[in-house]
């Protein structure tokens, strides 16, 4: 709950929902639902294992050989850190106390956790070429944990979820993005791999980042006050009372259209439906991050933006108040990040806030130990859910390969990174450019320059060895450059390996 904030019946209702088992609580030994058989624990860092137990119980953890013990605290909180492992298993997690736990099937690899929404939470079932991939889908040492936590108003200790071991018959649950990313740096790593799907489709950014964090924010506090008071005023009650027959008589209006052969009816809609979804600001925090923190992990991916299209002005300072708030949270400043940059789609976006969020993705890896892959040449015009999955996960595991893990392959398609005035012309260098830049289609198209009274207008553009020459006959004496700034552009720029130019402004957003 907000600070400040009072109780209400929203809070008190996904408060009982979400805090009902803990509160429970017997006086055993008992960790969050992260851990379990056939989980994955990260290879070569410090590996936190946590839980409760009576105040002052002693608990004894083991695993592949190393035997760590501690007491419990005055409020029953226990926590142990194994040392850095290396990869292999499988292994018997063990924690003793009055009673004890004893999870089987335990590798060591590497873990990533993935979050955001749709498009990170679209399974495998709805990616291309399904068949394909659930044949070739046994992939025993690939394990996926999905948390399926409700909101909640406070941090809470535990989740939902289980760790599911990677097959033909499992993989279809599995997150596409993840999947094929996972796949990818698997073999690239010749080591297990353990992936932690938390994510919700339809959810904006404030979700997910710690409530207080974003009212001591300047850039956020103003509207992390008013999407919190918008939820205390939602009457759960009254919406329950209200929605729930219109969705029962909805239910058996498509029985109905069943039995004679007709088309359902679209379903009713009610916009206490989304606040139930996703609680207010930090709600998705508390009860999808918060639990399985700090377990331990070599990075993140995030994917998520689309719902933040209309506030994509501040959806920077949110992206870098997110990675600082989650390194916090998991007790690692050098926890990396890869934010995946939204790909083309036209239908029902405005131009001018779709590439925002694109540039607030690409200026936010400011932050050390953060990357961007870029996937505007994978979207689909008419479906915000490209169903290209594999090729995103492709393009994490090439950035990962070479940012987390310093391998030599080339991750990203040429990055601009600064430009020049000569006469009439802009001259743009640009990074990652290995291999020389290359024109896809009929020439370069995409490029637009800024006159001195604010205006852009479309420009001619063509490639000098290694620099990107632009001009317009509207525009003497251009005062910036930009690239691929529309929701659906042309590409037309590349890298030698394929990889498409990151779109860019050079301009200083508001």
């Amino acid at each position: 709950m907000l600070a400040g904030a009072s109780t209400s019946m929203p809070h008190r209702a996904l408060s009982v929902l979400c805090v009902l088992a803990p509160s429970l609580a017997r006086a055993e030994v008992r960790v969050p639902a992260i851990f379990g058989s056939h989980m994955v624990l990260q290879r070569e860092l410090a590996v936190p294992i946590w839980g409760r137990a009576a105040p002052g119980e002693a608990v004894t953890v083991a695993c592949a050989g190393v035997e760590r013990s501690t007491r419990a605290d005055a409020s029953g909180a226990w926590r142990v850190e194994l040392p850095p492992l290396a990869a292999g298993g499988p292994y018997t997690l063990s924690i003793r106390g009055a009673n004890e736990l004893a999870f089987d099937d335990v590798l060591v690899g590497e873990v990533w956790l993935g979050s955001g929404q749709s498009n990170m939470h679209m399974p495998v079932s709805s990616c291309s070429d399904f068949a394909a991939t659930r044949a070739a889908a046994e992939l025993p040492r690939m394990r996926m944990f999905r948390e399926d936590s409700l909101p909640a108003s406070e941090p809470q200790f535990d989740c939902v979820g289980r760790w599911v071991v990677c097959s033909p018959e499992t993989v279809g649950e599995f997150s596409g993005t993840l999947f094929f990313f996972g796949s990818e740096l698997a073999r690239d790593l010749d080591a297990p791999i353990g992936l932690v799907d938390s994510s919700l489709g339809g959810t904006t950014i404030d979700r997910w980042i710690r409530a207080d964090a974003q009212l001591s924010s300047v850039e956020l506090c103003e509207h992390a006050s008013e999407v919190d008071a918008e939820y205390r005023r939602f009457d759960i009650v009254g919406y329950l009372a209200s929605y729930w027959p219109e969705y029962e008589r909805w239910l058996e209006t498509c029985r109905a259209a069943a039995l004679a052969g007709r088309a359902p009816p679209e379903k009713p809609r009610n916009g206490g439906e989304y606040l139930m979804r996703v609680g207010s600001v930090g709600h998705l925090f508390n009860s999808k991050i918060a639990p399985i923190a700090p377990f331990a992990l070599r990075g993140v991916v995030w994917y998520q933006g689309e719902n933040d299209v209309m506030r994509a002005s501040a959806y920077r300072a949110s992206l870098e108040l997110l990675v600082r708030e989650w390194r916090a949270c998991f007790g690692r400043d050098e926890l990396w990040f890869a934010f995946v940059q939204l790909p083309n789609f036209a239908e029902g976006r405005s131009d001018a806030d779709w590439p925002l969020v694109r540039e607030a993705q690409r200026r936010a890896t400011c932050v050390p130990r953060t990357g961007l892959v870029a996937t505007i040449d994978l979207g689909e015009s008419s479906d915000i859910h490209p169903r290209n999955k594999r090729e995103v996960g492709a393009r994490l595991a090439r950035w990962a390969a070479h940012a987390v893990h310093g391998r030599a392959s080339v991750a990203s398609g040429p990055e601009f990174v600064g430009w020049a005035r000569e006469a009439d012309a802009a001259v743009l260098s640009f990074a990652h450019r290995d291999g020389g830049l290359v024109v896809r289609g009929d020439g370069l198209r995409g490029f637009e320059l800024l006159d001195h009274a604010g205006a852009w207008h479309p420009a001619d553009a063509r490639v000098d060895s290694e620099r990107v020459v632009v001009r317009s006959a509207d525009v003497a004496e251009p005062r910036g450059v930009r690239y691929a700034w529309a929701a659906d552009p042309p590409v037309t720029l590349f890298g030698s390996t394929g990889l498409p130019a990151v779109p860019f402004t050079s301009v200083e957003l508001d």
